[in-house]
């Protein structure tokens, strides 16, 4: 009674968290962001539960990476989620790597400094998963093996959350995956603009 009264404590609040989103979506948030620190933050917050498995969580991170535009507690939600996954879902005694990096990349809609994106990618040594579940990932309630997330305490809404902050932040979400060799969650981000004009002007063309 404790597990399943915990499990839909999770499950409300996840709803909750999502109907929040939804709500603000169509307005893009202002703020710079400095990933480098949001993400230490968010692996140190992290790394008991990976070793409890364990597993290490790596850090990437050049120290010149651009800021970006966003929503502080939202992008920890996304990276939280991501790598909260990564734990749950890859081998023990494992290792998750996040790695970085900023360039041009287009956009549909948009041109010129708008397409300098900052990129966050989340890598597991897991099991990972078959093609044909890739495009339903963030569906909500989409679950690839129901059984195994549902005793991990998954909700079936942690990508869902993921993507729409993400379309929150006109950015998006990028999954490959290799079964027998692990999975890479790739966030895109728009880098602020007093650094994306120089960025894309840097980029090879």
């Amino acid at each position: 009674m404790h597990g399943q009264a915990s499990r839909m404590t999770r499950l409300v609040e996840d709803l909750m968290s999502l109907s929040r989103i939804e709500l603000n979506e169509h307005v893009m948030p202002k703020d710079r962001i400095a990933l480098s620190p949001l993400l230490r933050q968010i692996a140190e917050t992290l790394e008991l539960r990976a070793a409890e498995r364990d597993m290490c969580i790596r850090l990437a991170v050049p120290p010149d990476l651009p800021d970006v535009l966003g929503d502080r507690d939202e992008l920890a939600q996304v990276f939280q989620n991501l790598i909260d996954n990564a734990i749950k879902y890859g081998r023990a005694g494992s290792e998750i790597t996040l790695r970085t990096a900023a360039g041009s990349r287009p956009i549909p809609g948009s041109s010129g400094s708008d397409n300098v994106m900052v990129c966050v990618a989340v890598c597991d040594q897991g099991e990972g998963i078959p093609r044909e579940h890739l495009p339903r990932l963030t569906e909500r309630f989409y679950r690839v093996d129901t059984a195994r997330s549902r005793e991990m305490g998954g909700t079936g809404l942690g990508l869902a959350i993921v993507k729409h902050i993400l379309n929150h932040h006109r950015g998006f979400l990028e999954v490959e995956s290799t079964p027998g060799v692990g999975s890479v969650f790739t966030v895109f981000l728009r880098a602020h603009p007093a650094q994306s004009a120089e960025l894309a002007s840097a980029a090879p063309r």
